[in-house]
């Protein structure tokens, strides 16, 4: 098990609610990692980690081998992995995203 991989186990476990993502919360560079980030802040995510896999390499390839996942964004709640910005947009919709999240204690301050 390599370092990055235990980086992102970790980074998982430790936090409720993160979306490895392209650039940041404040400033996303790309459409999908933005999607993501207006969802959970429509939904009013309070506990947000983001990681910006633009600032590693290895973690950027690292997070889609971790999730058997191919793309960015992705998003953890609770150490599982939920999915893309495509997959948060179907869930927050149906509202099983909200239900997740309120279940992760994501709201709370």
């Amino acid at each position: 098990m390599s370092e990055v991989q235990d980086f992102i186990r970790q980074t998982v476990t430790d936090h409720p609610v993160v979306l490895f993502m392209k650039g940041s919360a404040q400033f996303p560079q790309c459409g999908f990692s933005g999607r993501a980030v207006q969802i959970l802040r429509e939904l009013g995510v309070k506990k947000l980690v983001t990681v910006n896999v633009l600032e590693d390499q290895e973690v950027r390839e690292g997070i889609k081998q971790f999730s058997n996942w191919p793309t960015i964004p992705q998003l953890y709640v609770k150490g599982e992995f939920i999915g893309g910005a495509d997959i948060m947009t179907e869930m927050a919709g149906n509202g099983e995203l909200k239900t997740v999240l309120e279940e992760a204690g994501a709201f709370n301050d």
